[in-house]
C-alpha cells in the first residue's frame, strides 16, 4: 500500500510540474536530492556504527545482560503466556534495550528473531487459530503476544533518539540535541497508551 501511495505522490508531484513549466526544477531537485541522499546515508552509517560498538562493548562489559535481567519482570507482566526460560524473552528484551538507546537498526534483528520465536511458541502450542490459518492457505495467524510485542515496538521508549539527532546536525540545527526530552515525553506517553491498550485488549487473553 506504501508503495502505491509513493508512487502516487511522485506522479502527481511530476505532472503538476509538467503543466506548470517547473520540470527543470524538478531534475535540479532530483539530481540535488540524489546526492544529498547518498551523503546522509554515509553520515548515518557512521553514527550507527559508533552507536552499535558501544551497545557491543556495553553487552561484552555486562551491561546488556544486566539490564535484560532487570526487564524480565516487565517481560513477564505483558507476556505471561511467554515461559520464562524462553528465547524470545531474551530477543525482546535485546529489543527494548536497544529502542531505549535509539537505535532502531540494531534493534530490528533482534525484534524479527522475537517474532520468529513467538511464532514458533504458537506453532508448539497448536492453537486453533494457528491451525486454521495455515489450512486455509499457509498463512499465520499472529498471537497476541507477537501483536503485544508489535504495538511496544512501535510505541519505541527512546532515552537518546539517535537518528533523529543525525538528521538535525546534518541540516544545520543549532541545537542538534534539544530534540532528546521532547522525543523523551513523546515516546514516554507512547510507550504508555501501548501498554494500557495491550493489557486491556488482550489482558484477559493472554
Amino acid at each position: 500500500m506504501l508503495n502505491y501511495i509513493w508512487a502516487g505522490m511522485l506522479l502527481v508531484g511530476i505532472l503538476y510540474a509538467l503543466f506548470t513549466g517547473n520540470m527543470e526544477a524538478v531534475s535540479n531537485a532530483c539530481l540535488d536530492y540524489a546526492e544529498s541522499a547518498v551523503t546522509l546515508c554515509i553520515t548515518m552509517a557512521g553514527a550507527m556504527a559508533l552507536w552499535v560498538g558501544l551497545m557491543e562493548i556495553a553487552g561484552q562489559a555486562g551491561m546488556i545482560e544486566k539490564f535484560t535481567a532487570k526487564l524480565q519482570p516487565f517481560i513477564s507482566f505483558l507476556f505471561p503466556d511467554v515461559p520464562k526460560d524462553h528465547p524470545a524473552r531474551g530477543y525482546i528484551a535485546t529489543n527494548i534495550v536497544a529502542n531505549i538507546l535509539g537505535l532502531g537498526w540494531a534493534c530490528t534483528p533482534a525484534g524479527l528473531k522475537a517474532m520468529e520465536e513467538l511464532a514458533k511458541l504458537e506453532k508448539e502450542r497448536g492453537t486453533s487459530g494457528y491451525k486454521e490459518a495455515e489450512r486455509a492457505g499457509g498463512g499465520r495467524e499472529a498471537s497476541d503476544a507477537m501483536c503485544a510485542f508489535l504495538i511496544l515496538n512501535i510505541s519505541s521508549l527512546q532515552l537518546i533518539p539517535v537518528n533523529m539527532i543525525v538528521y538535525r546536525t546534518k541540516y544545520g540545527s543549532a541545537n542538534p540535541s534539544g530534540i532528546i526530552l521532547p522525543a523523551i515525553l513523546a515516546t514516554c506517553f507512547s510507550t504508555l497508551a501501548g501498554i494500557l491498550y495491550i493489557k486491556m485488549k488482550y489482558g484477559r487473553k493472554i
